[in-house]
Formats: C-alpha cells, sequence, structure tokens
C-alpha cells in the first residue's frame, strides 16, 4: 500500500466503493487523512464497514467541511450527467480527483525523482503497460505495476528512487488527475470510444492529451490523426517527444507474444520508453523474448487439433477488431456483443480474411446484414459455447493450411457478460472442452 501522507489531516470525502475505492479508503486512512466514504449501493458500503472503515452518508453532508472529493473513476464526471456528489462538490468549491491524483502528489512530497510510466491509448494500453513491467524486472529493476490494469494504484508499494511505477490510465482516471506528471508518458493511440462519458472525440482526446502534457518525455503513436496533432502541439509547448509507430521497423520474431502490426506500435512504445529509463536495445529486445502476453488479448490457446485458437475477447470495438484480423489471412472469426456505433462497417476492408463468420449476441442480426451485403458467410449462433462448436468443425475440415479461429468480438460484452474478462473465460472453456 501507498499510505496518502500528503493528506494528513485533510478531510477527504471519498465516493465509489469498489476495488480502488477502497484501496483509496484504505491508503488515505493509512496516510492520517479524516474520512467519510459512501456509496450508492448500500452492499458496497456494508462491505467497506465490515473491514473498518470510516462511512458516512454524504447525502446529508456539509460538502464545504471537506478539502477534497474522492471519486472512483467509474462515477461520472461530466457525462451523461454529473453525479450528485460531483453537483454538491462544485456548488462548494471542493476539488474533485481520483487515485492516479493522490499518487502523483504523494510521489511528489515522499520521492519526487522516482521514475514514473503513466500509459494510455484507446487500444494496446494494457499490452503494453505489462510489457514495459515485464522488459523492466527482466533487467533487473525493482518494478511496481498497476492502475487501470490488475491492482489499484494505491495498493502498490510507495514510489521510491530505486523503484519505478509501470501504471495503465483509462480517460476516466486521467479526468480526474489535473496535476499527472509521468517520467515517461504515453500515448499510443486514439479512436471512438467512450463518447457516452466525454461528449465529444474532441474532449476524449483533450483528456488523454493530459497524460502527456506534463510528461519529461512523451512517447506519442503517429498511427493516427488526433495521435499527430497532440505530438505536434506537445513540441510546440516544449515538451520531450517521442514519436512512434507500427510501421517503425522492430525484430520481434523471437516475440510469438506480440504478433500482429499493432504489437509492432506496442513494441515500439515499449522500447523508447525503457530506452529513457536507461535500458540498452538488447535489454529490451530480450525481455520482449520471454514476454508471455495478456490473457484475451489475441492470445493463443493451445490445443491438438491443427487449428490456432486466438483469444481477443479484449477487442470490444472495432479498432481493436482490425488489429486483429489484419493479423490473420484465413479466419474462422467469432464476433458480436452488445454493439458501438458504426456495427462493423469499418472492417469490410479485411473481410477477404475471413472464411466465415459466427455471430453471437445483441449484434449478431446487425451484423449478419452487413456480411451478407458482402459475401461473406455466416450462422448465428447466439453463445459463445456455440459458436466454438460450430467454427471448430469447419476449421478441422479445412486443414489446407493452418486455419485461425479468432475470437474477436468487436463488441462490448454487457450483453451476455459482466466484462470482456468473463466473455473470454468463456471462450477459452468452450475451446479446451472440445478436446474432452
Amino acid at each position: 500500500m501507498t499510505p496518502a501522507t500528503s493528506f494528513k489531516g485533510r478531510r477527504v470525502a471519498v465516493f465509489g466503493l469498489g476495488g480502488s475505492g477502497l484501496a483509496t479508503v484504505r491508503s488515505l486512512v493509512a496516510g492520517g487523512a479524516e474520512v467519510t466514504a459512501f456509496d450508492d449501493s448500500e452492499a458496497s458500503v456494508a462491505k467497506a464497514k465490515a473491514e473498518g472503515l470510516p462511512t458516512g452518508d454524504l447525502r446529508e453532508a456539509k460538502f464545504a467541511a471537506f478539502d477534497s472529493l474522492v471519486l472512483a473513476p467509474g462515477v461520472p464526471l461530466t457525462h451523461p450527467k454529473p453525479h450528485w456528489t460531483v453537483e454538491k462538490a462544485k456548488a462548494a468549491g471542493v476539488e474533485i480527483i481520483g487515485d492516479i491524483e493522490i499518487f502523483c502528489r504523494e510521489r511528489r512530497a515522499i520521492a519526487p525523482g522516482a521514475d514514473f510510466v503513466a500509459i494510455t491509448g484507446t487500444n494496446g494500453k494494457s499490452t503494453t503497460t505489462a510489457l514495459v513491467a515485464h522488459v523492466l524486472r527482466e533487467a533487473g529493476r525493482d518494478v511496481q505495476m498497476g492502475g487501470n490494469i490488475g491492482v489499484a494504484i494505491l495498493d502498490l508499494e510507495p514510489p521510491s528512487g530505486t523503484r519505478v511505477h509501470v501504471v495503465e490510465c483509462s480517460s476516466y482516471q486521467i479526468d480526474l488527475a489535473p496535476t499527472l506528471d509521468p517520467t515517461v508518458g504515453m500515448m499510443l493511440n486514439l479512436s471512438e470510444d467512450h463518447l457516452e462519458r466525454h461528449g465529444t472525440m474532441e474532449n476524449y482526446a483533450a483528456i488523454k492529451e493530459r497524460l502527456v502534457a506534463r510528461s519529461g518525455t512523451a512517447v506519442v503513436g503517429r498511427d493516427d490523426e488526433f495521435s499527430v496533432a497532440m505530438a505536434a502541439r506537445l513540441k510546440s509547448d516544449g515538451v520531450k517527444v517521442v514519436e512512434i509507430s507500427e510501421a517503425d521497423p522492430i525484430d520481434l520474431s523471437a516475440a510469438r507474444a506480440l504478433r500482429g502490426a499493432h504489437n509492432a506500435q506496442n513494441a515500439n512504445a515499449a522500447l523508447a520508453t525503457c530506452r529513457a529509463l536507461g535500458l540498452t536495445d538488447s535489454e529490451v529486445l530480450k525481455g520482449f523474448a520471454s514476454f508471455p502476453g495478456l490473457a484475451h488479448r489475441m492470445e493463443e490457446i493451445p490445443t491438438k487439433d491443427g487449428v490456432v485458437w486466438i483469444n481477443d475477447s479484449k477487442a470490444t470495438n472495432v479498432d481493436s477488431a482490425e488489429k486483429a484480423l489484419a493479423s490473420f489471412e484465413k479466419v474462422f472469426w467469432i464476433l458480436g456483443g452488445k454493439p458501438k456505433t458504426g456495427g462493423i462497417e469499418a472492417l469490410v476492408p479485411f473481410f477477404p480474411r475471413v472464411e466465415r463468420a459466427y455471430l453471437i449476441g445483441e449484434a449478431a442480426e446487425a451484423f449478419a446484414k452487413t456480411l451478407a451485403g458482402h459475401d461473406v458467410p455466416w450462422a448465428i449462433l447466439g453463445t459463445v459455447e456455440r459458436a466454438v462448436e460450430a467454427a471448430a468443425a469447419d476449421a478441422v475440415a479445412a486443414l489446407d493450411g493452418t486455419p485461425v479461429v479468432l475470437f474477436s468480438p468487436a463488441c462490448a460484452s454487457f450483453d451476455q457478460f459482466r466484462n470482456f474478462e468473463e466473455r473470454g473465460e468463456a471462450f477459452r472453456k468452450a475451446v479446451l472442452a472440445l478436446g474432452s
């Protein structure tokens, strides 16, 4: 845990008592803050009470008495409308921040020279965060990894001069971190996402830019127009910028977990970041070769049927699915779920790679119309299990090469699953059950 000693003696309201919210309360209490924690869920409040954490009904609180309101990242700050705690805090002139901001203030207070890598982007940020952390560990560094991936940032060990924090940041978290100032800030790419939370693409991009605006070194992708414009602005503001691209040459032949052009972008960003932290190229490439990859992100599931099974459940939007489709030539594609704006029209150039599509979830009928309009064979199967069975039969029958069954849904998971992880586990279970 990182005790928030920089908040000692301050009165802090905390709203949102999921995993990161509870971690925030523990950190603030350990640092000596006077905390009132609350949630709209009675069960969440009861869980905090059972742990002995300080709770109170913020609906009845006088917000002017607080120094800060700390929001969990999932709580609406601006769109579709501000949460009631936000309105109360703004009316009282109380700052509204999140756990990333608390970490940044604590780092400046106790170890201002500690290395801190913050990573964002619409796609690839989890893989790149894990890759950077892995390479640094393999090179002998003391690494703490977390944030939007795995462990809440305040559950990590505190900053120190011999330790590097590698932290994935979502746009929700950045929006609550006004003084975010990493040693190395990474902005991989931008495409339309989370507009229900940020209103417009321009606002979404502006929020992402905050992560790199105050960084010592900004590593920025140049594979989309928003990122290119961002890099230009940063340079004009005097920020040290290293631009990277998926087109930059890099040898990933020994890194099986980094297949695909999109992973070339991730790898080049990781290389630039590790160079900025003092690693040699040979140290970085050695780390790439031993990187195991992340579950549900272009993850290969080993089987003995001669088919390559790829679990890409993390592909919750079209841009992610495009990267997956671009990585293979002969694809039996399982897709669908809760659709996002625009459907799969943007993937039409990749349809010639698709042998057959297997549709699940709410998007099935709409996606079937798009596929049929471009002469792609399809079948509506409804569930992951049925889709896996059908794809297996077709792929095994087509063993005139190395067929790939690609589970890259291009959709959110919330129609049938709690999250993409649960969806990916359902796919993995179904694939492994084929051999039983």
